[in-house]
């Protein structure tokens, strides 16, 4: 008796398993057709934009198939505290299953309740056989850089150089056409006033100037808002900056000058290694030397390059105003001794006619091997112009 339980079951165990788990997709000949997973792509909405769409490939449908799309957002129902995504009301559509296996749904942002930068939807499809979702979020239309010069970052200093914001505006539905107004406040209780040339005519890039100048005297805090439009729709994206004392702009560490071959000198505008007597070795150390120079052929075209002993203090603090200060008073000499003093050096490049061929830094000196090398590191660039030639 028992075996024929135990017979029986196994009977069912092999029918059950023989009996269909899915509704694949079959040919004409009933074999399985395998396909790929359903995707989807959206233009995306932005903070500009009235309306977005998205497609679904649907690889398990069939031409002519209904899909039924809607929008869920976060909502809290009735009764609950938390928020769920929920289906959104009044967002049901019906769309139909091209040849090309795709459906395309489109929603105003109102019918989606996209409201602001951060809200979104997740576009639901549901067939038959095939299914697919896409979240859309409404992103800001309008991004902007720090301020930047010769395409480089700054913190803008209290100097009346110029810096500028690299404001740019990207709808979702194509090129903006419209202005840029951008007003600023030096203060939380001050009044926006217009940024000079604001608004701005239409570019693919608005350059929008900063300077230190901007800034009253014991005020450090600038307040931006730059705001686009298209029709009805307005863009205000808010920016902060603090205003520094001056500085130099760029640090460099671990540089090594080694007596004889290739990196006896070098080259402190771009930080690369080069030999003694190379054209570009604005500092070089020679003849079985370690004292600080100018490179033998850089000095020979008519460049200087000139020392006058600092302190770590003054180092680290990186303020290009008193350094410059300390520089004119003292006694400027054409070559540095790496183990006097501090081993601290304020430094002048002179390296053309122009004013922004003056260029100033500084010297730490970290390490010295005796009749081998010497290592330091070094802030240099004191103007904005700077930028376009140290790196």
């Amino acid at each position: 008796m028992k075996n024929i339980i135990l017979f029986s079951c196994l009977l069912v165990l092999i029918i059950s398993c023989e009996q269909d788990l899915y509704d694949f997709p079959r040919d004409a000949n009933g074999n399985a057709i395998l396909t790929t997973v359903s995707s989807t792509t959206t233009t995306g909405i932005s903070t500009l934009d009235n309306q977005f769409s998205v497609t679904a490939y649907l690889p398990n449908a069939k031409s002519g198939d209904q899909m039924t799309v809607e929008c869920l957002q976060l909502q809290i129902p009735q009764g609950a505290t938390t928020t769920q995504l929920l289906p959104l009301s009044g967002t049901q559509k019906t769309v139909s299953v091209g040849s090309d296996l795709k459906a395309t749904i489109n929603y105003t942002r109102t019918e989606a309740k996209l409201n602001k930068a951060g809200d979104y939807v997740v576009v639901t499809f549901a067939g038959a056989t095939e299914s697919a979702k896409q979240r859309v979020d409404m992103v800001t239309a309008t991004a902007t850089t720090k301020p930047r010069v010769a395409g480089k970052d700054v913190d803008v200093a209290r100097t009346d150089e110029t810096a500028y914001f690299n404001v740019t505006v990207t709808p979702k539905s194509g090129t903006y056409t419209g202005t840029l107004i951008a007003k600023r406040k030096n203060g939380v209780k001050d009044a926006f006033i217009d940024v000079p040339g604001s608004p701005f005519p239409n570019a693919s890039k608005f350059l929008v100037p900063i300077s230190g100048t901007d800034f009253a005297a014991g005020k450090d805090t600038m307040y931006y808002s730059f705001i686009s439009t298209s029709g009805s729709f307005k863009d205000t994206l808010n920016y902060t900056v603090i205003v520094r004392d001056p500085y130099f702009y760029l640090k460099k560490t671990g540089v090594t000058l080694t007596l004889g071959g290739s990196s006896a000198g070098r080259n402190l505008l771009i930080n690369k290694a080069v030999a003694e007597n190379n054209a570009d070795a604005t500092i070089a150390v020679s003849a079985g030397s370690l004292i600080l120079k100018g490179g033998s052929a850089w000095l020979a075209a008519g460049n200087t390059i000139k020392f006058v002993p600092s302190t770590v203090a003054m180092y680290s603090a990186n303020n290009s105003t008193n350094a410059i200060a300390a520089f004119n008073a003292g006694t400027p000499t054409t070559t540095a001794d790496p183990i006097v003093g501090e081993g601290v050096y304020i430094f002048q490049i002179v390296n053309g006619p122009n004013p922004e061929n003056v260029i100033y830094g500084m010297i730490k000196v970290t390490s010295v091997t005796p009749g081998v090398s010497v290592t330091f590191e070094y802030r240099i660039g004191n103007m904005y112009a700077h930028l376009a030639v140290i790196s």
